[in-house]
């Protein structure tokens, strides 16, 4: 009997000091938790990646929406209705592989001055399918008189000189997370552009001449 407790004491000692499992069960414990943290890396560089994406999309809209100049040289520069969609067209190239057109819209202003010297929302279009409105109002705000005070951050509002236009794009995406969509739910993204036209333009109207194309309207 004597023997038998002294063999199990014995094997009990070999135990606690074998150490050739430590390793295994410490990585047992720890794995989780690091890929837990790898899985969080990966959806915080693809957030920050998406971000970049839309700010870009909404810049290369802006910017190419104030080069638009159709026109012979004999007439002064006007802008039409299929200038305004191959802006989007451009949008749609850009964003590939984000669903945007069903996620996010594009809101693109032309911020004018009105009779009165006031800042107006002469037209409007959007493209995307994302249900937001603009956040300064919709086409014909300011039409009149003086209270509208441009696009932009309070305070700090864009604003249109006499006899030119700023094209203001507002851009909205809704982001779904690639692995934790139901712990964080959708992201929406906002990022807002703003250039002014590169040369004198035609500002009466936008221009649809036959053959005509579909109004990209926001409504």
């Amino acid at each position: 009997m004597i023997a038998r407790l002294t063999s199990m004491r014995r094997v009990i000692v070999q135990l606690w000091h074998d150490c050739r499992a430590t390793v295994m069960v410490e990585m047992a414990f720890a794995i989780p938790f690091l890929v837990l943290v790898g899985f969080a890396g990966l959806e915080i560089a693809n957030v920050t990646l998406t971000k970049t994406r839309i700010s870009q999309i909404g810049l290369s809209a802006a910017d190419n929406a104030s080069r638009i100049a159709f026109g012979s040289a004999l007439s002064q520069p006007s802008i039409r209705e299929i200038d305004i969609n191959e802006v989007f067209t451009g949008v749609e190239e850009q964003a590939k592989g984000l669903n945007f057109a069903t996620r996010g819209r594009v809101i693109l202003s032309s911020l004018e001055q009105n009779e009165d010297d006031g800042q107006w929302i002469h037209w409007q279009r959007c493209y995307g399918n994302l249900d937001v409105d603009s956040e300064y109002g919709p086409q014909g705000t300011g039409a009149t008189g003086t209270d509208f005070p441009g696009m932009g951050p309070a305070g700090a509002e864009i604003k249109a000189s006499t006899g030119t236009a700023v094209m203001f794009v507002e851009i909205v995406y809704d982001y779904e997370p690639l692995l934790y969509g139901k712990a964080l739910g959708t992201q929406r993204m906002r990022s807002t552009a703003a250039f002014n036209i590169r040369e004198g333009r035609d500002l009466s109207q936008v221009y649809n001449p036959s053959p005509s194309v579909t109004v990209s309207t926001c409504s």
